[in-house]
Formats: structure tokens, sequence, C-alpha cells
């Protein structure tokens, strides 16, 4: 017994030993929904273009159904990049085609440009809240795979549901630290790029704060406990991007190395958001 209990002693100090001398393996960036006890991944790349997708939805007034059609058409498509390749002559987030009548190549490689006239397409489809994914997206895409949709609803409807505040602090980013500074002027450019001209308030930076965006989520309408929490939900989809390093909304706080959201001692009124940047 005493043999086996020093061999044991004997292989946790290897172990140890060699643990030191292997440097921390690099954080790997990633993003998740976690719905149900279940977690579906995207990239950061992936998760800010299914951000945009959300905000152009609540933007327009559309609902969350809207959303998960989005994100599984642009999931089946382009893997929710905007690559500038594909099929003949295919381009961008849902491979829309210049020479099918979607606009100019410049158009198509414009995200916003490219998701706009994907819901313009979207919304002429007679009952399209209550078909099919599959049926919905092929209405508007024609693809010549038209039953490869269906394979991403759910992990499509657990992003929806997340990014439009229905499913309050479910999606979080675990990301490295920033490569350079984010401000409150970038973001506040892609919050409207992305939302519309929404209420908000850029903090600068002092000697003892980092600097702040503070947006007005409640003003998008008449829910704002769960439109905070959709802003909220873009801003950690985005950090990557922007270079934020913590978001907080309601009682709840995000930071760039968690896996969760963290209660705070210092809530937030109803509807507001706080992004806050590396310096």
């Amino acid at each position: 017994m005493a043999f086996v209990v020093t061999l044991g002693v004997a292989a946790a100090v290897v172990v140890a030993a060699l643990d030191r001398l292997q440097p921390d393996a690099p954080l790997v960036a990633r993003c998740a929904v976690t719905v149900d006890d279940t977690d579906w991944s995207l990239s950061p790349d992936q998760a800010q273009n299914a951000a945009l997708f959300a905000a152009m939805a609540q933007r327009r007034g559309l609902p969350a159904r809207a959303v998960t059609i989005a994100i599984a058409t642009g999931l089946q498509e382009s893997r929710l990049e905007n690559i500038d390749y594909g099929d003949r002559d295919s381009i961008g987030l849902f491979q829309q085609r210049p020479s099918q009548g979607w606009g100019t190549i410049e158009e198509i490689m414009d995200p916003v440009y490219s998701t706009g006239k994907f819901y313009d397409g979207l919304v002429k489809v007679d009952g399209y809240e209550d078909l099919e994914v599959t049926v919905a997206a092929q209405a508007v895409q024609r693809s010549g795979f038209p039953d490869a949709y269906a394979q991403h609803e759910t992990r499509s409807r657990a992003w929806a549901s997340a990014l439009t505040g229905h499913s309050p602090a479910a999606l979080t980013c675990t990301l490295p630290d920033p490569e350079a500074a984010g401000t409150p002027e970038a973001a506040a450019e892609r919050l409207v790029r992305d939302f519309g001209d929404l209420a908000h308030e850029r903090v600068p930076a002092t000697e003892d704060k980092p600097a702040t965006l503070v947006v007005h989520a409640g003003a998008l309408g008449d829910a704002p406990e769960r439109q905070a929490w959709a802003v909220a939900a873009w801003a950690v989809a985005t950090a990557q991007t922007l270079g934020t390093t913590s978001v907080d909304v309601a009682d709840q706080s995000w930071a760039r190395t968690s896996t969760a959201w963290a209660t705070t001692d210092a809530p937030l009124p109803t509807g507001d958001v706080r992004l806050t940047f590396a310096p």
C-alpha cells in the first residue's frame, strides 16, 4: 500500500512540474447560447452577423421567427460568414446573386444591405411566421437544396430567442483581451448601423474609469426589459469587434472571460444597457 501511495505522489509531482513548464493554452474565442441546458456555439464572427439579423428585425418590427429564419438561412448559405465567393455568382451572407437582381456585388457584400434584401423578400411570403423554417427560407432563396435549412432550425431558434431578449442572460462570449482599444464612438456607430437611431450616451474615460456607452434600449418599444436584454445580447455578440470588455443590464454583468452572467450590486435603470471598453 505504501508503494502505491508513493507512486501516486511521484506522479502528481511529475504532472505539476510539466504543467509549470508548459505555457498557458491560449483562450479560444467562442460564443454560445444556452437554452434548456444545451449550448449552441458560434464563432464571434458568426455571432456578430446573427446579432445584425436580430437588430434589423427589431428595427423593422419583425418577430423573433423572422430572426430564426434569417439565421438558419445564413448558416446554410454561408455559415454566417460574409464570403465573397459561392456557386456561380453567389456572394455574401445569404449567397445572393447579382445576376438574379439582388443588387451589385458591392451592395450584396454590405451586410446591412443584404440582410435588408432578405427581409424584404421574407415579409412578402404570406404567413411566413407559421411556415416551417425550411419552407419560408426556400420561398425567399429559391435554393437548389430546399430542405437543407431545416437542419439549422434548433440552433437558430435558440440564438434568435437570446438576441431578441426572450431568453435573458442566455448568450455569452468567452474572448481574449482586445487587440486594440474600443471606443464609445465606434460602438455608437455600429449601434446606429444595426438598430437605427437608438438613444444613447457616450461617456469618455477618466483617470479611474474606462469609457462607456449607455444605450436606452427601452425606446425600442413597449417591452423595455426584454428590449434591454436584446441590446445586451447584441453587445456581447459584437464585443470582439468593438473591443467591449463588459456589458451591464438590469442587475446582471458579463465580462470577456466569463462563461456566465453575474449579479451586481448596482442595477441599471430598466431599459438601459452599459458597454465598457478597453483603454
